[in-house]
């Protein structure tokens, strides 16, 4: 089964931008016709372009051949033996033995959002005992439960000590040299063309 985590918050951001570009491209198209409106189009088409790679593609899938972190730039895979430790101090990072990578689409809260989530949630990670017996739990900002990074964190950490409990990993070895990776030269292409098309209409 395949878990994909994708942050709210940049999905909404990309549906309000989204509406905004339609509401503008109806004034200019009430007030100054349509020939504004196709001059106008090709900077909207690269706006929005820019916003859907940036909050709405990143995301951060699960699976049982591992993990894969689908960034702006670059999608990398992860395989599970590769796995050594996982972090969300900054945002969502996997320590693996090719090096470290983080997730785009799972970065750590602020100081404001953080300090909101906090007082929503119970610490439930790193118990220590004190010498009164008493249990103390503690965590990271980035490790609090409705953040993107810590959602993200327990997707991954649930799936991982999953497979580890069930013997999977007791032996890892590491399949390739070096992590998978794409670069995502598509949206780059896209990019390009639709920059090329909006400055000719600054001459057209």
């Amino acid at each position: 089964m395949r878990e994909v985590f994708r942050p709210g918050f940049g999905r909404g951001l990309t549906v309000v931008l989204g509406c905004m570009c339609v509401f503008s491209l109806a004034v200019v198209t009430a007030r100054s016709g349509l020939t504004a409106t196709l001059l106008t189009l090709p900077w909207v088409a690269l706006f929005m372009t820019c916003c859907w790679a940036i909050f709405w593609r990143p995301s951060v899938e699960v699976s049982d051949a591992g993990v894969r972190l689908v960034n702006v730039t670059r999608t990398i895979d992860i395989p599970w033996p590769a796995v050594i430790d996982v972090e969300s101090r900054y945002a969502l990072t996997l320590d693996t033995a090719y090096g470290r990578f983080s997730a785009w689409a799972a970065p750590a809260p602020g100081a404001g959002p953080a300090l909101r989530t906090a007082m929503r949630n119970r610490p439930r990670r790193d118990t220590v005992t004190n010498d009164s017996d008493e249990t103390v739990t503690s965590v990271t900002i980035g490790d609090l439960a409705g953040t993107p990074s810590g959602d993200a964190a327990m997707v991954v950490r649930r799936r991982w000590e999953r497979l580890k409990d069930a013997g999977h990993l007791d032996d890892p070895r590491i399949e390739f040299d070096r992590a998978p990776i794409r670069w995502n030269w598509q949206i780059g292409a896209a990019i390009a063309a639709l920059t090329m098309i909006s400055m000719a209409t600054l001459i057209a």
